[in-house]
């Protein structure tokens, strides 16, 4: 999948977050939305994903195989991690990947206990999330996007609440889903967080 932004704008109120934003993203790379926090990353990322819409311009995906994609199919193609984003706290882990994963198809011959696996939370399966720490929450999300058998992956902030050991198995879940056939987006102001994206848009730029 190949997105392509034309003169794309978002405003609140008066106030524009970004505007004159004309770029494409292409399958296969990685990609980092740059700038300080309250810069507009996160509500660039929204308008990606089809949750928010443009206040001006425009914004179309293409597949290589079927063209244009219509914004109301993307939902098939799109996974997304970010900090607003809520679990379901009452499943327990494994509840919460099985129902998961009825919606969508898992990556390549991941299977759900091959993700508990990588999630390296043992004796968590069977654990109610909302008795998870934050940390153990922002692995749950990141692997749910990053598992997911999605063309487009978007993640927002993807080290949020991780400690040490939380932040290096975030890069080895990056190193070990996110291949050629995939268009991956990291809305970031840490560069510990983007290191391996091959291009960086900064949102600075399109005020």
């Amino acid at each position: 999948m190949n997105i392509t932004l034309h003169n794309l704008g978002r405003r609140y109120n008066r106030e524009w977050i970004f505007r004159g934003l004309d770029y494409t993203f292409s399958l296969g790379n990685k990609y980092a939305v740059l700038g300080p926090n309250g810069s507009g990353k996160s509500t660039l990322l929204k308008v990606i994903s089809g949750s928010l819409s443009p206040s001006e311009g425009t914004i179309m995906y293409r597949q290589k195989q079927d063209g244009l994609l219509p914004i109301d199919h993307l939902y098939k193609y799109l996974s997304v991690a970010a900090p607003y984003m809520e679990l379901i706290e009452e499943l327990t882990l494994t509840e919460m990947l099985t129902f998961h994963f009825k919606f969508t198809d898992f990556l390549g011959d991941y299977t759900l206990e091959r993700v508990l696996d990588l999630l390296a939370l043992p004796q968590a399966a069977n654990k109610e999330l909302r008795f998870f720490s934050s940390g153990m929450k922002q692995r749950v999300k990141l692997a749910l996007a990053c598992c997911s058998a999605s063309e487009l992956v978007l993640l927002d902030e993807p080290t949020s609440n991780l400690d040490y050991a939380g932040e290096n198995w975030y890069l080895s879940l990056i190193e070990e889903t996110i291949g050629a056939d995939r268009l991956l987006i990291v809305g970031s102001n840490q560069e510990k967080e983007y290191s391996f994206c091959d291009q960086h848009v900064n949102i600075l730029s399109y005020k």
